[in-house]
């Protein structure tokens, strides 16, 4: 099993050069199926869920008091994201920043509402081997609405949605900043999932690099340091997300009842961090291991053949002795000579292999 990484999030493509600022680009890879609007709209006691298919007929709940998430899921229409922007009153270049999946994530404070954003990591197998992929989550968090976008069409909060309709008070009171935090958790926790998986793919590495160290392994090594590298990028900005967002106390966007959830989040985010980095470290003793390993196997062969070929310069020495053509060698003329030669040439070679046995050279 080898976990692959996908190159082209690794470097993700840019918007073409020249537009104007706020120009509604978006560089993902394209989806086939229409963008999917959801919309939960929920209080202490009640709850209204459904599907949106004319924006224009939602958009007074911007002001009733009660919690109001729209989630969208792809982001391959830009007319649609529009429509979103100008009817909750977003800003173009926040706009422009949520269809451009190459993001690096980050909180920034806008007039009335917070815009975040950040990666979501899922694994899925593809001919039999383990891949990382990596999805730009974005959430517009306003006081009595929060907008959250995704790029690609299956939703990621399932979990949060079935804790909304059972009635949790928690979240069902807590409002849309108890709701960003929500999905934040699910967000950072879902990193130990994958770093669960990694772990248990370079256990599998580590016995592979010991027992059979093959050119495949290095292979499995290296990719498996890039991914790790590229993963980094993705967590690391979240540490100083969450550190902004505990420390804006006084914002009425963000309040004191819900700073505490976002301070576990953060220590989340920490052991994530901690995690991430021993992976890292681990894939290092790995090469090492693979490295050493070879180095045995290698020296386990050369003592092989330095044991066969001292075994054969007696021998040699032996057949060249008698190999040569003098009239007056007395041996010669003797008629077992050449059995008796061979019985030589058995024992020496039965003495020093017991010699070599002995020493614990072979």
């Amino acid at each position: 099993m080898r976990i692959m990484i996908n190159p082209r999030k690794i470097f993700a493509p840019a918007k073409k050069p020249g537009l104007p600022p706020g120009s509604l680009v978006y560089t993902g890879k394209e989806e086939a199926r229409e963008p999917h609007i959801l919309l939960m709209d929920y209080d202490k006691n009640t709850l209204r869920e459904e599907d949106i298919t004319n924006l224009a007929d939602y958009l007074e709940l911007r002001e009733l008091p009660s919690t109001t998430w729209i989630h969208v899921q792809g982001l391959h229409d830009a007319s649609l994201i529009g429509k979103i922007g100008e009817g909750f009153s977003i800003h173009p270049l926040c706009l422009e920043d949520i269809m451009n999946s190459g993001q690096r994530p980050k909180v920034e404070e806008w007039d009335g509402y917070l815009y975040l954003v950040m990666k979501m990591l899922r694994t899925k197998r593809v001919g039999g081997q383990l891949r990382l992929e990596e999805e730009q989550v974005s959430l517009i968090v306003s006081r009595l609405f929060l907008i959250s976008f995704q790029e690609k069409p299956e939703d990621i909060f399932p979990m949060v949605r079935e804790r909304i309709r059972i009635g949790k008070p928690r979240i069902r009171e807590g409002g849309t900043d108890y709701l960003g935090y929500a999905l934040l958790d699910l967000i950072v926790d879902n990193y130990f999932v994958i770093l669960e998986e990694i772990g248990n793919e370079l256990q599998e590495m580590e016995e592979r690099a010991l027992n059979d160290p093959a050119r495949e392994t290095v292979e499995e090594i290296n990719t498996m340091r890039r991914q790790l590298a590229h993963m980094k990028r993705s967590v690391w900005p979240v540490r100083e997300i969450l550190n902004q967002l505990v420390r804006m106390e006084s914002h009425k966007l963000i309040r004191p009842p819900a700073i505490v959830y976002f301070r576990d989040v953060f220590d989340h985010t920490i052991h994530v961090i901690e995690l991430l980095e021993n992976h890292r470290e681990f894939v290092s003793s790995i090469m090492d291991l693979y490295l050493s390993s070879l180095s045995n196997k290698m020296n386990e062969v050369m003592k092989v053949l330095t044991i066969i070929a001292t075994i054969f310069i007696p021998l040699t020495f032996l057949s060249g002795l008698y190999g040569m053509n003098f009239e007056n060698m007395p041996e010669l003329g003797f008629r077992y000579g050449y059995f008796v030669v061979l019985g030589i040439m058995a024992l020496t070679t039965i003495g020093m292999l017991i010699y070599f046995k002995r020493k614990d050279w072979w």
